[in-house]
């Protein structure tokens, strides 16, 4: 699973990358400027919760339970960026209020992962 994790988080800091030249090259003659700082905070947050997922998928190598914190973490990254991403190159507004589900689950995943941090049992060494 902790491959999975690092792949997934790597995939998602490419695209946010990806994402952002898009937008500063690609867009910025095609929406205004209040609807590129929309697409950029998607890029923002994807890129963030992108590196989230390589800490997640390391520690989960060395024994922590973060499958959950994971999972939230790349649902976030689907609902909050993904509504920010079409909010800003469709102009609907129907997009808006799939945003703070998004933003709900990026909640969850640093709470899931605030848990299993204070939970976790170190091993000691002799």
């Amino acid at each position: 699973m902790s491959k999975f994790i690092l792949a997934t988080g790597g995939i998602i800091c490419a695209l946010a990358v990806m994402l952002g030249a898009f937008a500063a090259h690609g867009l910025k003659s095609h929406i205004s400027p209040s609807m590129i700082t929309v697409f950029q905070t998607g890029v923002d947050y994807q890129f963030i919760h992108g590196l989230a997922l390589i800490l997640f998928g390391i520690l989960s190598h060395l024994g922590y339970r973060l499958k959950w914190a994971s999972i939230f973490a790349m649902l976030g990254v689907v609902f909050f960026s993904g509504s920010l991403y079409l909010l800003a190159t469709t102009g609907s507004k129907i997009f808006g209020p799939i945003t703070p589900i998004g933003g709900v689950c990026f909640i969850v995943s640093w709470l899931i992962f605030t848990i299993s941090v204070v939970k976790h049992q170190s091993v000691q060494t002799k």
